[in-house]
This record gives C-alpha cells, structure tokens and sequence, in this order.
C-alpha cells in the first residue's frame, strides 16, 4: 500500500468518528488569529477560557491595538509567556490596522509578516477562515503522521508539513489535520496511546511494529 493509499483510508476512517473543527473558539477573524497565539505552549481549553474575557475588555481591534501592555498581560497571563504573547497580539493589531485595513491576510507571505505568527498560524488561518488547502503542523500531527507511518520526518513541523502535503489531497488536508487533533486527545495519546481503541490499528506502523515485537 502506498503512503496516498494509506492517507485516503486514514482521512475516511477519522472522518467518521471525529469532528473537521478547530477547538479554539472565535467569531471574528483576527479573534481566531489571537487565540492561535495564546494557544502556544498552552492548552486550547484554557484559552477557551481566557478570551471571553479578554475580548469582553477588548471588544474591538482598535481597543486590542491601543491596549495597555500590563492591563491585556493581567488578563492572558494563565496562558503562560504572557509578555510575549501580549507584545505580539497588539502589535499585530495595529499592523492589521496600519497594513491590511484591518482584515486577516489570506496569504502565507502576508501573515508571516505578523508578529508571533509562523507556518502553523498561518496555515491554521488560511485553511479556517478562507477554506484553502493547507497542513497544520502541529504536535497532535507529528505524533500521530509518524505513528501512522505516513511521514517519516521526526519532530520537524516544515518537514512535516511539506510530507503530509504530499501524501493527503489538498482538499482533505485541514479537515484531517482537525481530526488529528481531536483523535490524538481521546486515543493517539503522547504517552501511553490506547492502541486497544483505535480504529487505525491495521494502518499504523508504529502498532505493526509493537506486534511484531511481541511475536519474535
């Protein structure tokens, strides 16, 4: 079986058992742009938490870009790194403001432009808010792509990225990296994955690998 063959059955699988939707809650887009930054080194539930608030002060980009940098880090402070974190939301609110009228860029080169912003952003922009194909690289997807043996490159997200690009097609790329996230929370665990419940277990590698183990 080939590594697109074995990407087609892996997208059908999960696609039956787990959502295609981003855990972080937004409605407006640099609100979806903002909580991906306080998602670094943070969990999604706890971001979760912290926007109503943040965006209940700060109702507006204008209100976020004018914001007083210890007000805004009081408030985002259990997201952790929250000096960082605060300096680059509103200086990209202002650049949002100053450099793109005050909308979300719908391009890789533009959005990198943004501070605090990289490929994982940037793609999880893209592919959320204006629908195109894209691979989000993130630690739920190098676990689980490795695991699966659909890619072979460790840890390194671009590598990551650019593999899985090459293996799922473009118009299940975002939707399977979604259900990554959801399926490496409830079974593809980091540590002691439930192997026992996963209905990939006849497509994973590392699996394939652990029997073979336990039969020699």
């Amino acid at each position: 079986m080939t590594k697109r063959e074995k990407g087609r059955k892996i997208v059908a699988l999960l696609a039956e058992k787990y959502p295609a939707t981003c855990s972080l809650d937004a409605v407006k887009d640099y609100e979806l742009l903002f909580s991906v930054r306080l998602a670094a080194q943070c969990t999604d539930a706890r971001v979760n938490m912290i926007t109503p608030i943040l965006y209940a002060r700060y109702p507006t980009l204008e209100a976020i870009a004018g914001a007083d940098l210890d007000e805004l880090c009081a408030i985002i402070k259990p997201c952790g790194f929250f000096r960082a974190k605060g300096k680059d939301i509103i200086a990209s609110a202002n650049m949002l403001l100053q450099n793109f009228g005050g909308v979300v860029p719908d391009t890789m080169e533009e959005l990198l432009k943004l501070p605090g912003v990289g490929r994982k952003t940037a793609n999880l922009i893209v592919s959320d808010l204006y629908g195109k194909p894209a691979v989000v690289a993130d630690t739920h997807c190098m676990r689980i792509a490795n695991r699966l043996g659909l890619v072979t490159c460790g840890s390194d997200p671009y590598k990551v990225e650019m593999a899985l690009g090459e293996v799922i097609a473009p118009a299940d790329q975002a939707d399977l990296c979604h259900r990554f996230v959801h399926f490496g929370r409830d079974v593809c665990v980091a540590r002691k994955p439930r192997c026992g419940l996963c209905p990939l277990q006849d497509l994973c590698s590392e699996h394939g690998k652990q029997m073979s183990k336990k039969t020699s």
